[in-house]
C-alpha cells in the first residue's frame, strides 16, 4: 500500500510540472573569443529555448547549457559545424527530477516532531520550511526570533530567523535561496540554523560571536520561486512577478540592486534569466532587505549564498575598480577556503566577482558593500557541473557542513576586526 501511495503522489506531482524528458544539459569548452562569440550568437536565439547554466564569457570558462530535446539536433549541428567541443554533463535531466522527487517523497513518510527529527539531509517545500521556522522558534525562545520583514509578489511572507542573546547588538546577515532553482542553498540554510541552535552554548567560537552580535539568517529568500519550482518548474530561477507586455514573468533578483543596475552582464529583455527589472530593487523580496539593511544601520558581514560552482567571491561584480577592502577581505577568503577544503577537500576558487567568474551588474554584495558593510562576500556551493542545480540530496548535509567552516571564519573575522 505504502508504495502504491509513493506512486499515486509521484504521478500526480508529475503531472502538474514541467517535463523535462530528453533535455540534455551539455558542457561547452570554448577554446578562443572567437567561439565564446559564436555561443553568445546561439544563446539570443530564442526558439531553441536555451537555458544556460553557467553563460559563455570568458574562453577560460566553460559553458553549461540545458538543451530542450526539441533543440538538441540543431545545438549539436551548430557546434559541430563550427567545432566546438562538448560533453554530455546530464544525459537525460528528468531521470535526476524523477528520483529527486521519488528522495522526498519517502522522506516525508516520517513527519518530524521536533526540529532535532527533521531531515537534513532531503529537499524539503516551502511549507515544511516555514513548520521547522516555527518549531525552531518554539524550542528556543531565549535565543532564536522569527520576523517578518515584508511580503513577496504573491504574498507569502519574507520570514528571517534571528538569533540574539542581547539588545542593541551589531548584527551579521546569511540569505540563501534567492535564485529559487538553487535548492542546495536553502536546505544548507536550515541546516545552518539548526547548527546556531544547537552550538550557542556548546561551541566557544560560536558563542563567543553570538555574545556580541546578532545573526539574520533568511532561508526563503525568493519565497514564490522558490513554490513554483516545486509545483511547476524546477529549473525556475527568477521572482514570480509578471513583467507586461511580455508573456515572460519574474526579475533576476541578483540583478535588481542599485549597484551598477541596468550595466553589462543583466538583461533588458524579460525572458532572459539575468532580467534585470525595470528599475533598481522593483521586486519585493529585494527591496525588503533593503528597507531591513537601511534601517538596521548597524549590519557588519553579509553572505549570500548560491548554487553551483564552487566559489568564494566579494565585489565588485559590476566594475573592475577594485574595492577598497580588497586585500583584507581576499585574504579573509583564503581562509575561509582553506578552513571549507579541509573538510572533504572541496575546492574552492575565490577572489572578486568580476575576476572570478564574469562582469554582473545589479548584485546584491555590490549594493551591500557600498552601503557600507565591508564584509560583504557571496558563496557558490557545490559542484562544479556534473550535477549543476540537480544536486544529489545525500550531498546536502556535507555541503552545509563544509560551507559552516567558511562562514565561521567570516563571521570571527568580523567579531576580532571590528569598524
Amino acid at each position: 500500500m505504502k508504495c502504491l501511495l509513493v506512486l499515486i503522489a509521484l504521478s500526480v506531482a508529475a503531472f502538474a510540472r514541467e517535463n523535462f524528458v530528453g533535455h540534455q544539459v551539455l558542457r561547452i569548452t570554448p577554446k578562443n573569443e572567437a567561439e565564446v562569440v559564436l555561443l553568445k550568437e546561439l544563446s539570443q536565439l530564442q526558439h531553441l529555448e536555451l537555458d544556460f547554466w553557467r553563460e559563455p564569457i570568458d574562453e577560460s570558462l566553460p559553458v553549461d547549457v540545458r538543451v530542450p530535446f526539441h533543440s538538441l539536433q540543431p545545438v549539436r549541428s551548430f557546434l559541430a559545424y563550427n567545432e566546438i567541443h562538448y560533453d554530455i554533463m546530464i544525459a537525460d535531466l528528468q531521470d535526476l527530477l524523477d528520483a529527486e522527487q521519488q528522495e522526498m517523497t519517502k522522506s516525508r513518510a516520517l513527519q518530524p516532531r521536533s526540529t532535532d527529527d527533521f531531515n537534513y539531509a532531503t529537499y524539503h517545500t516551502l511549507s515544511e520550511i516555514n513548520s521547522f521556522i516555527d518549531a525552531l522558534v518554539q524550542e528556543n525562545p531565549n535565543l532564536v526570533s522569527k520576523i517578518v520583514i515584508g511580503q513577496s509578489y504573491e504574498g507569502r511572507p519574507l520570514n528571517v530567523l534571528k538569533f540574539s542573546t542581547g539588545a542593541n547588538r551589531p548584527g551579521i546577515w546569511i540569505d540563501t535561496g534567492i535564485h529559487s532553482r538553487e535548492w542546495v542553498t536553502q536546505a544548507s540554510g536550515t541546516w545552518f540554523a539548526k547548527k546556531i541552535a544547537t552550538d550557542y552554548g556548546r561551541d566557544a567560537a560560536l558563542t563567543a560571536i553570538l555574545d556580541r552580535f546578532d545573526i539574520f539568517l533568511e532561508i526563503v529568500t525568493n519565497p514564490d520561486g522558490f513554490q513554483f519550482t516545486h509545483t511547476s518548474n524546477r529549473m525556475w530561477r527568477k521572482t514570480r512577478k509578471p513583467n507586461p507586455g511580455s508573456r515572460c514573468a519574474g526579475v533576476d533578483p541578483n540583478r535588481n540592486w542599485d549597484a551598477g543596475f541596468g550595466g553589462a552582464g543583466s538583461s533588458s529583455s524579460p525572458c532572459s534569466e539575468t532580467y534585470r527589472g525595470t528599475y533598481a530593487h522593483s521586486e519585493p523580496e529585494v527591496k525588503a532587505i533593503v528597507d531591513f539593511v537601511t534601517s538596521h544601520g548597524n549590519l557588519k558581514a553579509f553572505v549570500s549564498i548560491h548554487s553551483y560552482s564552487q566559489m568564494l567571491l566579494y565585489p565588485y561584480g559590476y566594475t573592475r575598480t577594485p574595492c577598497r577592502d580588497q586585500a583584507e577581505l581576499h585574504e579573509v577568503a583564503q581562509r575561509a577556503v582553506a578552513a571549507l577544503t579541509s573538510l572533504y577537500g572541496t575546492k574552492y576558487a575565490y577572489g572578486s566577482i568580476i575576476n572570478v567568474i564574469y562582469q554582473a551588474s545589479g548584485g546584491t554584495i555590490d549594493w551591500t558593500y557600498n552601503q557600507g558593510i565591508k564584509y560583504s562576500y557571496t558563496f557558490e556551493l557545490r559542484d562544479t557541473g556534473r550535477y549543476g542545480f540537480i544536486l544529489p540530496a545525500n550531498q546536502i548535509v556535507p555541503t552545509a557542513q563544509e560551507t559552516w567552516q567558511a562562514l565561521m571564519v567570516i563571521m570571527d573575522h568580523t567579531k576580532n576586526n571590528p569598524y
